[in-house]
């Protein structure tokens, strides 16, 4: 049977420090849109999986920022991996996966301009193209490769490296030959580094032998 309405979230009140459950967003229940409503190029786009980040927590301050903070009653703003359930669009034919910047909403109605198509290589799945395959990813990867241009044999240190960029920075810089000290907040963070990522090494930055531990792990070696 086909839904006839959707739920999406919406910010209500600005917070001044944490969210407040509640009160900084509400829930507001809509009518789901028909095919035939929709005008040429648009898709119906219906949320599988929503990313979280940290930058979302800073597009909730009403301050100038790279990008313009969320309104109160607007719906959330955030990237989403979804499929299309209704099209008027010969490029996002009804079951293609794409990406979009669709915000916290069961479904929404999106141009084609603002989609991304989804090409999940083999034993991936298909919530990568919001990790390793999405923005965190290609950030790692086109930082240390045509930014920082790694090499074999250089010495790459990387801060904040359990994050989802940091952690495939040190990756990338492994598999091109590079030493990697990556910099993380906890003992359990430093550990998954070297065991389960693959580090030389990490270290702890609130250890309080972090200064001189740091200071011995980026001597320079003969």
């Amino acid at each position: 049977m086909s839904k006839s309405s959707y739920t999406s979230i919406h910010l209500a009140k600005r917070p001044k420090s944490n969210i407040v459950p509640g009160e900084t967003f509400e829930s507001k229940t809509n009518n789901m849109p028909k095919a035939s409503d929709l005008n040429d190029g648009e898709v119906l786009f219906k949320t599988l999986y929503l990313s979280l980040d940290p930058a979302m927590r800073g597009w909730l301050n009403d301050t100038r920022s790279y990008i313009p903070p969320v309104k109160i009653g607007e719906i959330m703003r955030g990237a989403s991996v979804g499929i299309i359930t209704a099209s008027n669009s010969s490029n996002y034919p009804v079951g293609t996966y794409v990406t979009a910047t669709a915000g916290w909403s069961e479904y929404v109605v999106l141009q084609e301009k603002d989609l991304q198509r989804v090409e999940i290589p083999k034993n991936g799945r298909v919530t990568d193209t919001l990790g390793v395959l999405g923005m965190t990813g290609l950030t790692a990867y086109f930082g240390l490769l045509d930014v920082g241009k790694v090499k074999a044999g250089d010495f790459v240190v990387v801060s904040g490296a359990a994050g989802a960029t940091g952690s495939v920075v040190g990756q990338i810089a492994k598999l091109k030959g590079a030493r990697v000290l990556g910099i993380a907040g906890s003992d359990d963070k430093a550990g998954w580094l070297k065991e389960e990522s693959g580090f030389d090494d990490a270290l702890n930055y609130k250890d309080k032998d972090f200064s001189k531990r740091f200071r011995e792990a980026t001597k320079v070696r003969g």
